[in-house]
């Protein structure tokens, strides 16, 4: 009896051992499409010029406050264009951010930002990011070497970003839609924003930098290249 039963005891190890071997199988099957997807995945949209929606891209950043704090905030109006080549020198951006539009979800703050101690608004009402010229990076990313002009003021700032893809649901008739995400990161103090604190802009959250700069962004295809 007792020998029976480590019978049956082994043939279900063996039943569970074989179901999971086969579990995992199918699995990895279902996977591998999508690792391959990844692996062929367009490193750039098709060449051609493309103008950013600015319903649907946004300008993010995080500014460092007293040494320990960070405050979040994003610039509502960006628009622009996008130039993509096969001659990876003749790429670039050309991007005008809406000063006035920045929001931190705190107004009285957001007045502040907007006066002459920081954005000055009303005297440089826009700020622009300019680039020609892209390499790829180690991690797949890629690197443009641009400048950003804030309160008249232009300083060179390197721009990270991932080409996220095309919009694989675009209604017949209408121009291809594609996505991008970007990062960057530079330094207040250069654009003359230096009140209050002074000893936060000498300690950064990076080395060089106490502003971090994030930026999403949908544009349309306007004329696209054969």
């Amino acid at each position: 009896m007792i020998f029976k039963r480590m019978l049956w005891v082994v043939a279900m190890g063996v039943v569970l051992l074989t179901l999971r071997a086969a579990l995992s199988n199918n699995a990895a099957a279902t996977d591998h499409p999508a690792k391959e997807a990844k692996k062929t995945a367009p490193r750039l949209p098709a060449p051609g010029t493309y103008t950013i929606d600015p319903v649907h891209s946004f300008a993010y950043f995080g500014a460092w406050h007293h040494v320990v704090g960070l405050v979040r905030g994003r610039f509502e109006k960006v628009e622009g264009t996008i130039t993509v080549s096969q001659d990876l020198e003749a790429c670039g951006v050309d991007v005008t951010i809406d000063a006035s539009s920045i929001s931190t979800q705190n107004s009285e703050r957001d007045e502040d930002l907007r006066g002459p101690d920081f954005f000055d608004a009303k005297k440089f009402p826009a700020m622009m990011y300019r680039g020609r010229g892209i390499r790829r990076a180690s991690d797949g990313s890629w690197l443009l070497d641009g400048s950003l002009t804030i309160r008249g003021v232009t300083k060179a700032v390197p721009l990270t970003f991932t080409f996220n893809g095309a919009f694989p649901d675009t209604k017949p008739g209408k121009p291809t839609r594609v996505a991008f995400h970007g990062t960057a990161a530079t330094k207040r103090a250069e654009f003359g924003m230096v009140r209050d604190n002074v000893l936060e802009l000498g300690v950064p959250p990076a080395p060089g930098s106490d502003v971090a700069i994030e930026i999403d962004v949908e544009a349309d295809a306007t004329n696209p290249k054969q």
